[in-house]
């Protein structure tokens, strides 16, 4: 008796997360992005000094005034096409990119990004979860149908 309620009980929550699943890591993605573009547009991001000091060491040609605001719109970009059905694969494509940027930090800025020896700072922790972000995006990508040409 036990047993099958308990059967019954572990089909039902793990039915139910299949159904919620991809549509909450969309969600998720959407939520993250278009936040962390808005505040970037707006001039709020915590992530701001940690972006002008990449950008300096990388692309010291262009202002940093002109690159947050084109930074932010990227990340509301990827945020909104993560939630459009259809268009989750140009999101992946576009997250492809925005994660390499992302991960700079901890090559190019270790004194920004790392304590000492595997032991990350707050920013890099911060860069480092984009691991989780990654993860999540392909999951979202292993759900996609082939294209047919």
């Amino acid at each position: 008796m036990f047993a099958k309620f308990f059967i019954w009980i572990d089909h039902f929550i793990l039915s139910t997360v299949k159904k919620i699943s991809i549509p909450l890591a969309r969600f998720s993605l959407f939520t993250v992005f278009t936040w962390f573009g808005a505040l970037k547009l707006f001039g709020l991001s915590p992530a701001n000094p940690l972006v002008a000091d990449l950008l300096h060491k990388t692309l010291p040609f262009i202002t940093f005034d002109q690159f947050i605001i084109a930074f932010g719109l990227f990340e509301i970009i990827i945020g909104v096409l993560f939630i459009l059905p259809r268009y989750e694969r140009l999101a992946v494509f576009f997250l492809l990119p925005h994660m390499v940027i992302t991960f700079l930090p901890l090559v190019l800025l270790p004194s920004v990004t790392w304590q000492q020896t595997l032991v990350p700072t707050l920013e890099g922790q911060y860069i480092i979860k984009n691991l989780a972000i990654v993860s999540l995006a392909l999951a979202v990508a292993s759900k996609l149908h082939s294209r047919r040409y």
